[in-house]
């Protein structure tokens, strides 16, 4: 080969393309999903990969932000895009996954869009920036417009009156609002000799670990609450329980709020709803008599060899030696 051959597309032939779309259909089923959530995963052979993306970038958010305390993140239905973990009980463990499932969804969309894996989207749209005349619009945005539509539609309307419903449905709205929040406009100068007589700006969003670590401090400090109905118009509305309950707040829940209706167990335990802390590693000092709930710990001592004293040798590789140490594990008791 010379190097100017003129490229050629070969076109897929029929085979190939129902074996695409069969593959396609197959992860959508995996993914457990309800009848109008299916159709829209197959309508656009993006978005099952998306979906995919999204389960397991949320997961190992909410693993991460949750790996000192005793429920830590432990998931079932890996598969299931739309009923995270917990799906019986309105803990406020329960309000975060919500939140960071519709967060990762919006984020993994949104990015989706701007890398070409979608085939309904592209990249966002010029926002309006001041002084426009002196922007010029460039590079490829998020679409974080794109994104929060498809997400809303995928995740369904409103309920009017179950108070379990109603609470999973704005704890994903707050996942949402933590992106749309996270935006930020990026730009570049261009000019002659380094002047910016022109800049290009995109919209990107946040890190996902930042909007893991916002969600997390939501989560601490969620508030718990009951249902009122609107007499005007029948329909149900959150609000603060109707008793006072010793150690919440009386405050009305705000639309940015993580909430929950249930006071959540103590996960030291084996349940329905966590494995529990038998057995979990611990840090001394820090979260062993936390974890453990008050059974105490074992302490096993083992033998580790790891890089060190590492060193960049010129031209383009780090030299490392290799270090034996002896460490402290320490893990609950039954």
């Amino acid at each position: 080969l010379t190097g100017n051959e003129p490229l050629t597309i070969l076109p897929l032939t029929s085979e190939m393309e129902e074996a695409a779309v069969k593959a396609h259909y197959k992860v959508c089923d995996r993914l457990k999903l309800e009848k109008k959530q299916r159709r829209m995963c197959r309508r656009d052979p993006g978005v099952a990969e998306t979906l995919m993306e999204a389960i397991s970038m949320s997961a190992l958010e909410c693993q991460y932000q949750f790996r000192f305390e005793r429920w830590n993140c432990t998931l079932e239905g890996r598969y299931r895009a739309t009923s995270p973990l917990l799906p019986a009980a309105g803990f406020k463990e329960t309000a975060f996954l919500y939140a960071i499932s519709s967060a990762g969804l919006t984020h993994a969309m949104a990015k989706a869009c701007s890398a070409g894996r979608m085939e309904r989207c592209t990249c966002d749209e010029a926002p309006d920036l001041e002084n426009r005349e002196a922007w010029q619009w460039g590079g490829c945005g998020d679409n974080l417009k794109y994104s929060n539509k498809f997400v809303k539609e995928f995740l369904g309307r409103k309920p009017n009156k179950d108070l379990r419903a109603r609470v999973d449905f704005h704890n994903n709205l707050v996942g949402m609002k933590v992106i749309k929040a996270g935006v930020e406009t990026t730009c570049k100068c261009h000019g002659v000799s380094g002047s910016c007589t022109v800049r290009t700006c995109w919209r990107q969003l946040s890190p996902f670990h930042e909007i893991g670590k916002q969600l997390k401090q939501k989560y601490e400090t969620s508030l718990k609450v009951g249902s009122t109905t609107n007499e005007a118009t029948g329909e149900g509305d959150i609000s603060p329980p109707k008793k006072s309950i010793p150690g919440h707040s009386d405050q009305i829940p705000r639309t940015t709020d993580l909430v929950y209706i249930d006071d959540s167990p103590s996960f030291c335990m084996m349940s329905r709803y966590s494995p529990g802390t038998s057995g979990r590693k611990c840090y001394k000092d820090k979260n062993c008599d936390s974890i453990c709930c008050g059974r105490g710990h074992n302490t096993q001592s083992r033998v580790v060899t790891r890089p060190c004293q590492c060193q960049v040798r010129w031209c383009c590789y780090v030299e490392c030696k290799q270090c034996t140490q002896r460490e402290e594990v320490y893990t609950c008791k039954d």
